[in-house]
């Protein structure tokens, strides 16, 4: 199909999908749907590609999003339940990277390559410093995109499990409601200069990190309320799920292939043993149940933001969580990486002196 043919036909499909989603309320029907839609489209060799700036203005428009829903108090929050916090965070991490050196053991993908791919979080920075540190990229992106997949399903069916129906009438989602405009103005400034900068700026996962923390300085400090009407939202997912699932190429999938029962059984083994470090924290912390359980969960900070964002959780514990852990898997996982290399060229040697 032609370009444009193409892109009409990414349209059509995410919005009926997430349409479809969104009738069995879930929580992250706008991500979802348009995922999946790059994803057939990807796979079918039909593939959108999505500019890079569209992509940097959507996830800067995620940061803002997350940003409005931190408090003032949020640090205050975080050094106060620290003793929460920090173990919370090392637990997830430690799954993650045990599940990975568990993988390259058991010979279903090669070490480092397993290591990048089961970090719990910052999956297109891990997909960028993995292949720069010889790791396979097309494996890691299958198992950190297929993570995020399994994450968000997971995720989505739990929230509205434990939210459960609801005998009032869903209030209807006003797409284009009444704005502030100068409100809105700012708010597009901010985004277009957090996008930016975030693209400049030579940081893993800075396309997302720079414009929450300058919108967390800009509402908490200085006083901007930010205007991010449905609509606009609506459409930062969707760039957003566009460029996860396009990532779902055939080249991909045939090599990832004969991997996929192991890959599967990781992340799932990863997403329960993840619930159990959240039902840790309900039990001996007394965190609510569905707040520990997202702030644990193993996926991106963008996708669980639009999950809690519709479930009635503590947002700013379960952003503050997931946005620490990320910058803890950025710093760590090179090292980690190193490490598990070295321990395999020891062990390969060992093996041959026998």
């Amino acid at each position: 199909m032609s370009t444009p043919l193409r892109l009409a036909a990414l349209l059509a499909l995410s919005v009926v999908l997430a349409a479809g989603l969104e009738l069995l309320h879930l929580p992250a029907a706008l991500l979802l749907g348009p995922l999946i839609a790059s994803a057939a489209m990807s796979a079918a060799n039909q593939r959108v590609n999505i500019p890079v700036p569209a992509f940097a203005l959507g996830q800067s428009a995620i940061g803002c999003m997350i940003a409005r829903s931190i408090p003032p108090d949020i640090l205050m929050e975080v050094a106060r339940d620290w003793t929460v916090f920090v173990p919370g965070i090392l637990a997830v991490i430690v799954v993650g990277f045990a599940l990975g050196w568990l993988l390259a053991r058991w010979k279903v993908l090669p070490g480092t390559t397993a290591i990048w791919g089961s970090s719990p979080g910052a999956a297109t920075p891990m997909i960028l410093m993995a292949e720069s540190y010889g790791a396979d990229a097309r494996l890691v992106a299958f198992m950190q995109y297929l993570r995020l997949v399994l994450v968000a399903l997971s995720a989505t069916v739990v929230a509205r499990l434990w939210v459960g129906p609801s005998d009032a009438v869903a209030a209807a989602v006003v797409w284009f409601p009444p704005l502030r405009w100068g409100d809105f103005a700012m708010t597009l400034a901010l985004v277009v200069v957090g996008a930016e900068l975030g693209r400049r700026v030579r940081l893993p996962a800075g396309g997302l990190l720079l414009p929450l923390g300058i919108a967390v300085l800009a509402q908490n400090v200085f006083g901007l309320h930010q205007e991010l009407p449905p609509w606009f939202l609506a459409a930062a997912y969707a760039v957003a799920g566009w460029q996860i699932g396009s990532r779902f190429d055939r080249p991909i999938l045939r090599h990832a292939a004969r991997a996929f029962p192991g890959l599967f059984a990781g992340v799932m083994a990863m997403i329960v043993l993840c619930a159990g470090v959240a039902w840790l924290m309900v039990v001996l912390a007394g965190v609510d149940p569905l707040t520990a359980y997202l702030a644990t969960s193993p996926g991106g900070a963008d996708t669980v933001a639009i999950i809690a964002a519709g479930s009635g959780v503590d947002m700013a514990f379960v952003m503050a969580m997931q946005t620490a852990r990320m910058v803890v898997v950025i710093l760590t996982g090179p090292w980690i990486a190193r490490m598990v290399a070295n321990a395999q060229v020891r062990q390969k040697a060992r093996r041959a002196a026998r």
